[in-house]
């Protein structure tokens, strides 16, 4: 069976949030940890592999993006994705650019469009200009994000100053008046020279709109959005009785447990809840741990106990003063290092006590907790919010996790995933 969509993610809850829309959209959908290193499974109509290229020096996600590609074309994918979040996080030199720069290059393509946009996560795009709920992106708190300030919400300027190619606009004008209308706006473009567009969307109708415009198209650039758009343009190819089922999954049982990385806003608050809850929640200090105390240790003791009739939290998760105090003390690199590695243990000592069910918040933090656990790939279920599914691993010991990018999901969330898995 031949691969429809070849997907490329610069985070691993980035390819799960793609994934998810994917599956939701009637596509079977395996994501796979880092480039694969035995062939892709066969059962699947799309494929997202994972990279954690977000951060790294341009060349090196370029390098990691190339021979992403280069195994899904020879895979024999239809139409190439190359993924990133919703609130374009990047910084003057990259890395959403330098890898779409080198992606269009090695398919010898001339035109593709930029769309962050996921109205259901309240990020839209209006004038080229992204917008976090009622506010600009640079006015949001993404503003204090620790590696990816975003403090221009244009990102027309922000793209550009990211690449040597000509980067324009596909505004709400042509995207309102229907396909035809985008289709004819990119026929514009490129005989004016220009090579990326932004394009507006303030709605999942937009987004079915923009993706039945990109029919065709050998690469696309968005975040996960656009992904409710694209599957439509294989119809003829997908199985109508794998389409209904694509989400169905028999979960692994087991001891629950979750682990928060990640800083955002959002998952301050789905912290701030669960402990509001009297749920049991321990906290990872940096400075402990760069101190050379035994957090690990203490923190798997802790929850050991707790884990037969509770759902304990361990997060390192802070408001963006404590962060910032921090890094001042041990440096970002190393403050995120140390971090990610005691998660990854923790994820390790968790899965020895027989937790089989895990959540894990924040893209940097999963992707440590996924390398710990020998996780070679993700099988993608149900929905939990939009941008998080439940997942199956392949690889590794059996689980079910949920891999959730820090921006994401609701207040409650940590608390009602689990009703999914009853």
């Amino acid at each position: 069976m031949t691969i429809l969509l070849g997907c490329i993610a610069d985070d691993f809850t980035g390819a799960t949030d793609l994934a998810g829309m994917l599956v939701r959209a009637g596509m079977r959908t395996v994501q796979m940890i880092g480039v694969p290193a035995s062939p892709l499974p066969t059962d699947v109509d799309a494929v997202v592999i994972a990279l954690k290229s977000r951060t790294v020096a341009p060349s090196e996600a370029v390098a990691q993006s190339l021979a992403a590609l280069k195994h899904l074309q020879q895979a024999g994918c239809h139409q190439f994705y190359f993924k990133y979040c919703s609130t374009f996080d990047s910084t003057d030199v990259g890395n959403i650019g330098p890898v779409t720069d080198a992606l269009m290059s090695e398919l010898g393509t001339d035109f593709t469009i930029a769309c962050p946009a996921f109205p259901e996560n309240k990020r839209t795009i209006y004038k080229g200009h992204l917008f976090v709920g009622d506010t600009l992106l640079s006015e949001s708190g993404m503003r204090d994000h620790p590696l990816t300030p975003m403090t221009d919400a244009n990102l027309v300027r922000v793209l550009q100053q990211q690449t040597r190619r000509t980067v324009g606009l596909i505004s709400f004008d042509s995207v309102a008046n229907g396909i035809d209308a985008v289709k004819a706006r990119i026929t514009t473009l490129r005989e004016e020279g220009v090579e990326i567009a932004i394009v507006d969307a303030l709605s999942n109708h937009d987004l079915l709109t923009i993706g039945a415009a990109c029919a065709g198209m050998p690469l696309v650039t968005a975040g996960s959005g656009i992904a409710l758009g694209l599957p439509q343009n294989f119809q003829n190819d997908l199985n109508a009785v794998d389409r209904e089922s694509a989400d169905r999954l028999d979960y692994p049982s087991g001891l629950r447990a979750v682990l928060s990385g990640s800083c955002s806003t959002a998952t301050q608050a789905q912290v701030a809840h669960f402990i509001a809850g009297g749920r049991p929640a321990f906290a990872i200090d940096p400075l402990k741990l760069a101190a050379g105390e035994d957090v690990v240790g203490a923190a798997l003791s802790w929850a050991a106990p707790l884990l037969s009739d509770q759902i304990p939290l361990i997060y390192a998760t802070a408001a963006p003063e404590s962060v910032r105090a921090v890094q001042a003390n041990l440096g970002v690199d190393r403050a995120g290092a140390l971090v990610e590695q005691a998660m990854a243990q923790i994820a390790s000592g968790l899965t020895r006590l027989g937790v089989r069910q895990m959540i894990v918040a924040g893209g940097e933090t999963s992707g440590a907790v996924v390398s710990a656990l020998n996780v070679s790939g993700l099988r993608i279920g149900r929905q939990i919010d939009p941008g998080v599914p439940w997942t199956i691993t392949i690889g590794g010991t059996p689980m079910a996790l949920a891999l959730k990018s820090g921006n994401f999901g609701t207040e409650d969330f940590f608390s009602k995933a689990w009703s999914l898995l009853a």
